[in-house]
């Protein structure tokens, strides 16, 4: 009898934890995973192959795409609305539900779309491009505070 208490216990909190932790992510503008880990040099990029070029395109458009509809607000990964004076109401909530799904699936056509298309370019264009993408980014994270 005990046992079974403690776990309707358990599984009621656990209910409550993803419900909770759901809503609250809805909240967040954009994750760090968004975000790329490493910038490169001319000569580190003329040492990959097509391919990983590509791969590493698709990773600066994403962090493009989804960090500057909201870099007047925030140029830092994990900001929660609550975060800069944003009310998590419902319909705040559902917004930005709604944007994070479209964005992603927004993402997911463009990167199939870079790969099949941007494979036809010169490989010193692709290049080109990763760097100039490196630099934007550099310069959306540095921010009004000048922080990077």
């Amino acid at each position: 009898m005990f046992i079974s208490k403690s776990n309707i216990c358990f599984f009621f909190f656990l209910t409550i934890h993803i419900t909770y932790s759901q809503k609250k992510d809805d909240a967040i503008f954009f994750i760090q995973q968004d975000q790329i880990s490493k910038f490169h040099t001319i000569s580190d990029l003329e040492d990959l192959k097509k391919g990983e070029l590509i791969k590493l395109y698709q990773d600066r458009v994403q962090e493009i795409i989804t960090v500057i509809p909201f870099l007047s607000l925030t140029n830092e990964p994990g900001v929660r609305l609550e975060d800069i004076g944003i009310k998590e109401d419902a319909n705040h909530l559902k917004m930005m539900k709604k944007n994070n799904e479209t964005t992603r699936e927004s993402l997911q056509v463009t990167k199939q779309s870079i790969e099949e298309l941007v494979a036809y370019a010169d490989t010193e264009k692709i290049i080109w491009t990763i760097l100039y993408f490196e630099e934007v980014i550099k310069k959306m994270r540095i921010g009004v505070k000048g922080n990077f």
